[in-house]
């Protein structure tokens, strides 16, 4: 028994397996659940609080296993007469719960019957995400989950993750401590005011960070006992929910200024002190006001990340620099003019440019000359310099003034076009045809989400570029047939980054993130797209082939931890890869003793 029990942390946490104590993973952390590949093979004896038996055990969705329980563990384990009789396995209850959710006719009804089955075994909710990526990635993630967030208040049956409101001011590091783990490596926190393309949402932002580490785990391979979904609720401004009887959140209007500085502060220094150095704190849907600050004031004391302006701008580079092998030329060779200039769109200009600066040698000031920024004022140039936000200020130009988009398009002449604006069907047919008429292969990004805010639709797309855009976008188009040539829209999609950014931060124990970090992760991305994916005009790869994917960006970001003296883990791993591999989540059942 002693072996068991020398895990066995205080304060009612959940605790540990019978697990060598070698098997730890990136960063140290040991893997008390056995939830990692290196640990398939080892028996596990499922702690709670003492061993989980009988209708406890059932109820418990680390786990939790269903029907597949076998004989001897339902012997074992007091799980007679709570079960049927009969004993299925993992792939069979798969099948099973597919063929349930494609017979729900609405998107929403597929997210709720996933959510309902995360919460009640959790193996089989990543083994069903895992395998089936392609297929309920917009169901778990974007579109549907802004729908979700949508209607939080009237789908909420159980909560998830932590709500830190401005009642626990003053108490923040007191809430941390009621979540039940202690190893936490992964915090992904919103505060709601900017839900994708959705605005304001306030306390029912919590979909996206729910959402949002579930990818990371099934993904990336983060194990979800050290994921933590967080929102904080400094109230909203949004009168619809304000007024709505079924609104989860604080019914007033949103903290600003110092209250709101103060409040994420002490917030800040709590997860710092709760859980030490090496947790990757992910910023998620902030208003851009808030987000730029944010990332400034603590990318030097903690180690920060946003995905809205990092993870877009890396995932968007990667496919740019596929782009090129179809298009030719290099970053340098080609003008950008971006629609919206928010966290996404100023973010990936920016990584565009620090990346032609390390390819050129050139200075980046002069680098950012070659891309353009549209405003809701029109083009960004330097007479309107006083007037911008800090953050839209490096992005003036020399230029006469050009009010709207079709007549920068004209004016600029550019081979790239992105939108980042949040709002759908601004790349009109005038707009598509005019940058079609100046390019043989134009390269269109139509990259808000949801679906509904996209610039523009992948049919028209290649309908007014008569078949000759190379374009993705943010949300999931289906494939689309023009002149009897079937054309594959890629998506632009920071799933393909963040989760193995988020391991290869975690298995490298790095202390912070650098930009030479995000960049490394484009590459690694870019190198996956293979010859048959340029063929059908793909600038991503499949994302059936996602946990690879990610294991050789995690690699990537790790060696570059390493290479800037950033990463605390040592020894560093021999192989990378083989090393991230070995780390990731493996939803398969564990046998119990």
């Amino acid at each position: 028994m002693e072996s068991t029990m020398k895990g066995i942390r205080g304060g009612g946490a959940p605790c540990v397996l019978d697990m060598d104590d070698a098997a730890t993973v990136g960063g140290g952390v040991e893997d008390t659940y056995g939830e990692d590949r290196a640990t398939e093979e080892q028996l596990v004896t499922p702690w709670t609080v003492s061993v989980a038996s009988g209708y406890n055990l059932l109820r418990d969705p680390r786990y939790n296993k269903g029907l597949a329980f076998t004989e001897k563990e339902r012997e074992t384990h007091y799980l007679r007469g709570l079960l049927p009789p009969t004993v299925i396995s993992q792939e069979l209850q798969e099948r099973k719960i597919m063929h349930n959710i494609r017979q729900y006719q609405l998107p929403l009804q597929r997210y709720m019957a996933m959510m309902d089955l995360q919460e009640g075994n959790e193996r089989l909710f990543y083994k069903l995400l895992i395998d089936n990526v392609e297929e309920l990635l917009p169901v778990v993630y974007t579109p549907t989950v802004g729908e979700a967030c949508q209607k939080y208040g009237s789908i909420f049956s159980r909560p998830q993750g932590l709500y830190i409101s401005l009642k626990e001011k003053g108490k923040i590091l007191e809430v941390l401590k009621n979540w039940p783990e202690r190893s936490i490596q992964v915090i992904v926190v919103t505060d709601g005011e900017r839900i994708l393309g959705l605005g304001d949402l306030g306390c029912q932002g919590m979909g996206i960070p729910v959402g949002k580490l579930s990818l990371y785990t099934a993904l990336g391979g983060v194990r979800p006992s050290a994921c933590l979904p967080i929102t904080l609720d400094v109230g909203t401004n949004n009168e619809q929910l304000l007024n709505d009887e079924f609104y989860i959140g604080l019914r007033q209007r949103r903290a600003i200024g110092q209250e709101y500085a103060d409040f994420l502060h002490e917030f800040m220094a709590a997860v710092k002190q709760n859980y030490g150095e090496k947790v990757l704190i992910q910023f998620e849907d902030f208003a851009n006001h808030n987000a730029f600050d944010l990332l400034a004031r603590y990318g030097t004391t903690h180690l920060v990340f946003n995905d809205d302006i990092q993870g877009t701008a890396s995932v968007v580079l990667a496919g740019l620099v596929a782009a090129l092998k179809l298009v030719g030329g290099t970053l340098a060779e080609h003008t950008y003019l971006f629609l919206g200039a928010g966290e996404a769109g100023t973010g990936i200009a920016e990584l565009i440019a620090l990346e032609m600066s390390r390819q050129t040698k050139i200075p980046i000031e002069e680098c950012r000359k070659k891309i353009w920024l549209v405003d809701s004022k029109g083009l960004i140039v330097s007479t309107r310099k006083e007037s911008l936000q800090h953050f839209k200020q490096p992005w003036a130009h020399e230029h006469e003034h050009v009010g709207n988009l079709l007549d920068a398009v004209n004016a600029i002449k550019p081979t790239v076009l992105i939108g980042t604006s949040g709002k759908g069907q601004t790349f009109t047919q005038e707009v598509v045809e005019a940058i079609s008429s100046f390019n043989e292969m134009p390269i269109i990004l139509a990259l808000s989400n949801p679906t509904s805010q996209a610039e523009c639709t992948a049919e028209q797309a290649y309908t007014w570029s008569k078949g000759r855009a190379v374009f993705a976008t943010g949300s999931p188009f289906d494939p689309v047939e023009y002149n009897g040539k079937m054309y594959v829209p890629g998506q632009a999609n920071n799933a393909y980054i963040f989760p193995g950014f988020g391991l290869g931060v975690v298995m490298s124990g790095a202390i912070r993130v650098h930009d030479d970090m995000l960049l490394a992760a484009s590459e690694a991305l870019a190198q996956q797209v293979t010859q048959e994916n340029f063929d059908k005009g793909l600038i991503y790869p499949p994302f059936s082939n996602i946990r690879k994917i990610s294991a050789h960006i995690a690699a990537n970001v790790a060696a570059k931890a390493y290479e800037l003296g950033l990463a605390s883990r040592r020894p560093r791993p021999k192989d990378l890869v083989k090393y991230a591999e070995s780390c990731m989540y493996s939803p398969i059942y564990r046998n119990y003793r």
